[in-house]
């Protein structure tokens, strides 16, 4: 029985981190196997923020960059609205959220856009895909230093003990910036055959988060996460996800229309600007928190990851559908 077109599919990806949770549940890394597994996600993060870095078209970029103000509305909406959201979130939670999980929502809303999906849903619609590559590869960039430093003022700022400082945002440069930098600059040398093998490099990159994510959920684990977490606060967290989300996506439909945005561009703006990137949040997360702390924190970033998918592989299949050829009329007709 075939899936009907307007229902979205299951990411495998999240079957996976579904898996991996629940083996971090039953079987936690601890004691040397804890520091064996950190030592190796910190390496698997390093090279794939490389990969990120030599993957990065600069002709894509320079195809798309002339597009200033759509990059800029793409960006606020990503560091501006979307942060301003999550402060708001921040300050009603307290009381009926853990305040760890409430600093995961004000985290995720910090975060990149994501790349693939943003670009690969913006074809689906027959939006401005060079624009698209040029926003989203552009949020992930300034995203290395943006997000942390934005998570270091705010998150900090509402009186934060969850061990966010200055320090971490250096280990973040260390970690994520560097690489990525070393990454782009060989790309001249590398860029070619990185090219030529996306597909044998996905489970680097999946490998990489799904690495991460036991590693967080293990230290979560022996930290008591599931004495704190039930299925209400899960509840809790997909009703706000889907608040934030729907809030983001009409903010910038409104804007995409105040400021007469071509169809194309109006396309980029939905899914660059209301998209988050678990591929950055994972790593970030673990750079910018104490180990115990980030399986509660990346916690969000999951569940919302999974439900943007789902609603914008919707909205991509109904702008897809509103493009229909044009017939052009016999000309012996009258």
């Amino acid at each position: 029985m075939r899936r009907p077109s307007f229902v979205p599919k299951v990411d495998p990806f999240l079957l996976s981190l579904i898996v991996v949770v629940a083996i971090a549940s039953l079987l936690p890394a601890r004691g040397l196997a804890a520091s064996v597994f950190d030592v190796v996600a910190e390496v698997a993060i390093g090279l794939l923020f490389f990969l990120h870095g030599a993957k990065l078209s600069r002709e894509a970029i320079v195809q798309g960059i002339g597009n200033w103000r759509l990059h800029m509305l793409v960006l606020a909406s990503t560091f501006v609205w979307f942060p301003a959201i999550g402060l708001a979130v921040s300050e009603l939670a307290p009381g009926w959220l853990d305040p760890l999980m409430v600093s995961g929502m004000l985290f995720l809303t910090l975060l990149p856009s994501t790349v693939q999906s943003s670009i690969a849903f913006t074809a689906v619609a027959r939006g401005n895909v060079a624009a698209a590559v040029c926003s989203a590869s552009l949020s992930n960039v300034l995203g290395i230093i943006v997000t942390p430093l934005l998570a270091s003022l705010l998150i900090h700022s509402r009186g934060s003990t969850h061990g966010l400082n200055w320090h971490a945002f250096e280990g973040v440069i260390v970690q994520l910036l560097l690489p990525f930098l070393a990454g782009h600059l060989l790309r001249p040398l590398i860029g070619g055959w990185v090219d030529r093998h996306k597909a044998l490099l996905q489970p680097v990159d999946r490998g990489s988060i799904l690495l991460v994510v036991y590693t967080a959920f293990s230290a979560a684990v022996v930290n008591g996460i599931w004495q704190v977490l039930g299925l209400v606060d899960l509840t809790a967290l997909l009703v706000i996800s889907g608040i934030i989300l729907a809030l983001i996506i009409g903010l910038n439909a409104m804007l995409a229309r105040l400021v007469r945005l071509p169809r194309e561009d109006a396309i980029v703006l939905l899914f660059c600007g209301s998209k988050k990137s678990l591929a950055s949040g994972v790593p970030m997360a673990g750079a910018l928190f104490a180990p115990a702390q980030v399986g509660m924190v990346v916690l969000p970033v999951m569940i919302f990851h999974q439900l943007q998918l789902f609603v914008c592989a919707w909205l991509a299949a109904r702008y897809a559908a509103q493009v229909t050829p044009t017939i052009e009329p016999d000309e012996g007709r009258p």
